[in-house]
């Protein structure tokens, strides 16, 4: 890679975690913790994870996580620097912080826990910890750093019989990640003795099919290696062994697993590269090794297949499993995978949904919001916009085509990073809003998925009065999480944020004026106070379990969320007198202004002379933004001109028109 990327990439990341950690009131480290976890989370490497902070003479931790399927304890370690290129992470360091992780999960063992407050965080981590060396089958341990790495390949070791695995994440890792566009790494499996195969000569040139039989063993211990990296592209990996197909699975592989070929369907997976053994002939016959597999039809059986293995200690010798396996060209990998998911699919229904970045919705909102202005609320005049990322790297992207540094400096200043947001914080964001807290609080990755099966089920209308208050959410998410931290909610901040933002949307029936906080871009102080007094009455409900000990566990129960509702609250005079006569639900987040073509039409029907009115109006009463008044003045030029209103422009001039009747602008009779 170039030294000058990377370089640029450093910087772009101390930059982005010093907004964050501004933003949420907290430490840098911790902020970028926070960032690498819900990256490992979208790989599907880590999940479950908690950040809290602990040192003390021969140990240091920085966060935990509990694996998907219980069998892992992950352990991390953060190494953060706001100069990270003037020094390099030694081999004498990265043993050192591993050591140290190492002796913390010792000291859990012996009973740290009982030398700790209760009220700190670090306790619940103390007694998780504990518990899981019991109970898991490995420990991995993770070194967090934006530093470049010298020594990146630590040597396996155990505690107690626990196998223990080492990873480097550091900057050239994750600047290697980022800008593949996928966390996760290439999956490469060799195959010793090589796979028989029957390969399929195709017409088209992305891409080829093999057909072969995989030992169900191997499968199982792919999926034990990788988890849900393996199934990244498959929504249902999270489904486990909840759905009648799964339980059938599971009966075969317990009773008679010699049968499992003739019973079940299989798996559909692709690849960037399969090396083939090729007979006399020159036909392949056998396959040597798969690079970046992905499984993405079979993920219920290849997970069935994991736990039958190491929960039901199922003997899985004589089980087979046919594979179907599709080389696709790298470069076809985002147009040609997603469908051969979706026709593949026999045993549950894949729709679009699976792949959420090319998902109408996603691409509405980015349509949008790229061309939607921001008020200026710093007395700067100064408009700015809210970047949605709606694939990953996009913002970096943008910011690399801005080549020189003034160009960039002014991509910054109209694209601030404390304004963007990818598609798990939407996800968070609305969820909250609807009262959603307990599936917020399982994780960004399963969160996003429950929101974009809620998606599916009933499309919200996208336009521009939708993400202004989907921005509005976002605003009010943001100022509850700083409050939180005001509050010493700890590494319990995010499960913190998103309950008070529920039960405060319970509260006041959704009737909080978004509009408002959209053109002011911050929450009003009336509304802040009441924010600041219910923050710790929510705080003391979602940290004090009534089911089990362990505060992340319990926030993701609809059990916390009934506690949290129930909290007594009453609601403070003046906030009532700022809420809306109507809730905000679902159906009414839309301004009934779509985004489909049309608006130039429609537009079209009003005459010039209205929006001139509307302009002058604007200017006397100062009711409407200074780029509603210019675009009104714009739509009128264009249709006296007799020149069509490009689309994007029609859409936010209907808006604005909406919003200038809304506020009392009566049109010429």
């Amino acid at each position: 890679m170039a030294e000058s990327d990377l370089d640029e990439f450093s910087r772009g990341l101390v930059a982005d975690v010093q907004a964050t950690a501004d933003a949420e009131g907290t430490t840098t480290p911790e902020a970028f913790t926070r960032r690498v976890f819900e990256d490992l989370e979208q790989a599907g490497i880590v999940s479950n994870t908690f950040t809290a902070y602990h040192k003390a003479h021969g140990h240091e931790v920085h966060g935990y996580g509990i694996g998907e399927s219980g069998e892992s304890l992950d352990l991390f370690v953060t190494d953060f620097h706001l100069a990270p290129l003037g020094t390099k992470l030694s081999k004498a360091q990265t043993e050192t912080f591993f050591r140290r992780l190492l002796t913390f999960a010792a000291r859990c063992r012996d009973g740290l826990q009982q030398h700790i407050d209760e009220s700190f965080d670090v306790y619940d981590m103390c007694a998780a910890v504990e518990k899981a060396l019991t109970e898991v089958q490995r420990i991995r341990l993770f070194l967090l750093s934006n530093r470049i790495g010298t020594f990146t390949e630590v040597p396996a070791s155990d505690l107690d019989g626990l196998p223990v695995t080492h990873e480097v994440w550091d900057l050239a890792r994750l600047h290697r990640h980022a800008t593949s566009g996928s966390l996760g790494e290439p999956i490469v499996v060799p195959f010793s003795p090589p796979l028989p195969c029957v390969a399929a000569p195709s017409s088209e040139e992305d891409h080829s099919v093999a057909l072969a039989v995989i030992p169900g063993q191997m499968l199982a211990e792919l999926y034990a290696e990788y988890g849900t990296r393996l199934l990244e592209l498959n929504v249902r990996s999270f489904l486990q062994t909840r759905g009648s197909v799964n339980r059938g699975i599971r009966e075969t592989l317990l009773h008679a697993p010699g049968r499992f070929l003739a019973y079940n369907n299989g798996i559909t997976a692709t690849a960037s590269q399969v090396d083939f053994v090729k007979g006399p002939d020159g036909e392949p016959t056998h396959i040597s090794g798969i690079h970046g597999l992905q499984i993405v039809n079979g993920g219920q059986t290849t997970a069935s297949l994991h736990y039958a293995l190491t929960r039901d200690k199922a003997d899985l010798s004589d089980a087979r499993v046919q594979m179907k396996l599709t080389e696709v060209a790298p470069d076809r990998l985002a147009e040609i995978v997603p469908k051969i998911s979706e026709y593949s699919n026999t045993q549950n229904r894949v729709t679009q949904v699976d792949f959420s970045s090319n998902h109408d919705y996603h691409v509405e909102i980015q349509r949008i919001t790229r061309s939607l202005w921001a008020p200026a609320a710093d007395g700067s005049g100064q408009e700015t916009h809210w970047f949605y990322e709606r694939a990953r790297g996009q913002y970096t992207d943008e910011l690399a085509k801005a080549r020189t540094p003034a160009r960039q400096r002014q991509f910054k200043k109209l694209n601030p990073t404390k304004k963007k947001f990818t598609k798990a914080d939407l996800a968070k964001f609305v969820h909250s809003w609807h009262r959603l807290p307990y599936l917020v609080s399982r994780g960004a990755q399963k969160n996003f998925v429950e929101f974009m099966l809620r998606i599916e089920e009933a499309p919200p209308r996208v336009d521009l009065q939708y993400c202004q208050r989907v921005i509005a959410m976002a605003i009010l998410f943001k100022t509850v999480d700083r409050i939180a931290a005001i509050h010493g909610a700890g590494s319990h901040k995010s499960m913190i944020t998103t309950y008070t933002v529920a039960r405060l949307s319970l509260a006041t029936d959704r009737r909080i004026d978004l509009d408002r906080i959209w053109r002011d871009q911050s929450v009003t102080p009336v509304l802040e106070s009441a924010i600041h007094d219910l923050c710790p009455r929510v705080m003391r409900a979602v940290t004090t379990p009534l089911e089990g000990n362990h505060v992340g566990e319990w926030a993701k129960k609809v059990a916390c969320w009934d506690a949290v509702s129930t909290v007594p609250w009453t609601m403070p005079r003046a906030l009532s007198t700022e809420l809306l006569d109507n809730p905000l639900d679902e159906a009414a987040l839309s301004g009934g202004i779509g985004t489909e073509s049309g608006a130039a039409e429609e537009t079209a029907l009003i005459p010039a002379d209205e929006w001139y009115a509307i302009e002058r109006w604007a200017k006397e009463t100062r009711a409407l933004e200074p780029w509603q008044r210019q675009l009104t003045q714009f739509v009128g030029r264009r249709l006296e001109l007799e020149q069509e209103v490009p689309e994007v422009q029609a859409v936010q001039a209907l808006h604005a028109r909406n919003e200038a009747l809304r506020l009392g602008f009566n049109p010429a009779p």
